[in-house]
């Protein structure tokens, strides 16, 4: 299972799984420090802070790379992110957390369209093959409700479960129960709809066959899943870039789609955004490495990005 279908079934996860979170009220810790030290500087982009300043900009805002799926010890924020949450006047998210009309609502998008069926897609004994995956594995969604389901939906309940950990969340609910408790405005850089759209430019067929594979290679995703939590938590952004490119040709031309082209949209709205507010911007860390990264269209045109320690 490759890093690129990773993103892919992670990013349904986030559209899927942002409808069902509890925001947890997080544990009030003591922390005494005669005065506040600035921001330390850190060599590179080995960090998943970065403080955007420069062109002009009246004020600093920042850029986060989140996780969707984590153990809960592996979630807590770094004393580095409350500051600059503190900071901020707004933080952004891909989608808006904080409107639950949008996060129930997410749930209508994840059937496909045209009544189609998940059946219809897979033979009959592949079907139960998949049926007998879940009747083993007991997911938090029974498998009669997931057959209309968009196939790589079906991969992101799959992927829910592949943390043994017994408690899971995200980096956004555990921001987002930080910004909440600290009045701070919350938006979205996309919608649920729009987000849940891009999964229908993606034959449903091949969907339905990377299911399959999915299923037979579980071990491997296990494993692939693994190695990109592993770089996540040594903060590697370029070790996360990297395993993207390692990827199957077969993605490349919805990897455009799906990250690239995204990537480019969000530019523009972060620069208009930095210009009114000081803003946190927390989304996927595969979003932010590489060529096409945020990171580096930023830095393109001029402004100083910098990582900061986390």
């Amino acid at each position: 299972m490759t890093i690129k279908k990773i993103l892919l079934y992670t990013l349904f996860t986030s559209v899927c799984g942002y409808a069902n979170a509890q925001v947890k009220k997080p544990v009030a810790k003591t922390h005494l420090k005669a005065k506040p030290k600035p921001e330390i500087p850190v060599k590179g982009d080995n960090s998943l802070l970065y403080e955007i300043s420069g062109k002009g900009l009246p004020q600093p805002s920042w850029l986060f790379g989140t996780m969707h799926v984590l153990c809960v010890e592996d979630a807590a924020l770094s004393q580095g992110l409350k500051k600059v949450l503190k900071s901020s006047e707004e933080v952004f998210f891909e989608v808006n957390m904080s409107d639950m009309s949008e996060m129930i609502g997410a749930l209508k998008y994840v059937r496909m369209n045209d009544n189609m069926k998940l059946s219809d897609l897979l033979t009959p004994v592949e079907f139960e093959r998949v049926k007998n995956y879940f009747d083993k594995n007991k997911p938090p969604i029974p498998f009669a409700m997931m057959n209309r389901f968009k196939p790589y939906f079906v991969s992101a309940v799959i992927s829910e479960d592949i943390l043994t950990c017994e408690k899971k969340t995200s980096m956004e609910q555990e921001i987002l129960a930080e910004a909440k408790k600290a009045n701070k405005k919350i938006n979205g850089l996309e919608t649920m709809e729009f987000q849940a759209s891009l999964f229908d430019s993606i034959p449903y067929g091949k969907q339905a066959k990377d299911l399959m594979n999915y299923i037979d290679s579980i071990d491997i995703y296990k494993s692939t899943m693994h190695e990109a939590t592993v770089q996540y938590l040594k903060q590697n952004i370029a070790g996360l870039d990297s395993l993207m490119q390692k990827s199957d040709p077969g993605m490349l031309e919805y990897m455009d789609l799906i990250l690239y082209q995204r990537n480019s949209r969000w530019y523009y709205q972060i620069v208009e955004q930095i210009y009114q507010h000081s803003t946190l911007f927390a989304v996927g860390a595969g979003h932010l490495g590489g060529e096409k990264g945020v990171l580096n269209l930023l830095r393109q045109q001029g402004f100083m990005v910098r990582a900061i320690r986390n």
